[in-house]
């Protein structure tokens, strides 16, 4: 019955998660630099986080975040903070040692723990997911949709996202790139920390640029 609105929120969150934003910026960077495992935990916790979006439209408490502007904005602020914290970090990143490195030494420098923490706080901040998860609950999901099939729908987005980014971490965490990685990783850090703080810098001011 309710299968023409599933493939519509198929099809909405296909385009929306394969757009570059924090999370697919965070996930390439510790694939790339801590290797394979903490690339798939951070992916992880990107999935895990979007159970805060699904609880919160679910709970209704997205239609008052839509309707508080200093509430949505002291959101943004606290996303911003967080990006620039994790940029100005990968910015300060040092060539490593001409001896080869491994994988194993490599991935020391971020836990499990760290990574998924990462991945899950990065979402969860995320006001690019925030804006979706309101548009896709008052929009494309029908509110006579009962509540077990919207939580059904928020079960899918939880894991085809945390799927797809397990899928990048998968990519950007083979061999050769972590090879590449070790000869010019200092770079690609600071590359990644550019767009982070660029994402940050863009949420900070992004009401002050609409005010102007």
């Amino acid at each position: 019955m309710y299968w023409n609105e599933f493939l519509l929120v198929v099809l909405v969150h296909l385009l929306a998660v394969i757009s570059p934003g924090p999370d697919f910026a965070v996930v390439i960077r510790n694939s790339v630099s801590a290797g394979r495992r903490a690339g798939l935990l951070t992916a992880v916790g990107v999935g895990v986080g979007i159970f805060v979006h699904v609880a919160y439209s679910l709970l209704g408490i997205g239609l008052i975040v839509s309707q508080s502007v200093w509430l949505f904005n002291l959101m943004k602020l606290l996303a911003a903070a967080y990006l620039l914290y994790i940029g100005i970090r990968a910015l300060r990143a040092k060539p490593q040692n001409s001896a080869p490195v491994d994988q194993a030494s490599a991935q020391k420098s971020m836990t499990g723990r760290q990574a998924l923490l990462q991945g899950f706080v990065t979402n969860g901040l995320n006001p690019k997911a925030t804006l979706f998860f309101l548009s896709l609950f008052t929009v494309v999901i029908s509110h006579d949709t009962p509540l077990l099939v919207q939580a059904g729908y928020g079960l899918y987005l939880a894991v085809a996202t945390g799927a797809w980014f397990c899928l990048v971490a998968l990519l950007f965490s083979r061999a050769a790139v972590r090879r590449g990685f070790n000869r010019m990783g200092h770079w690609f850090d600071r590359l990644m920390g550019t767009v982070l703080i660029g994402l940050g810098l863009h949420l900070a001011l992004s009401q002050w640029i609409k005010r102007g």
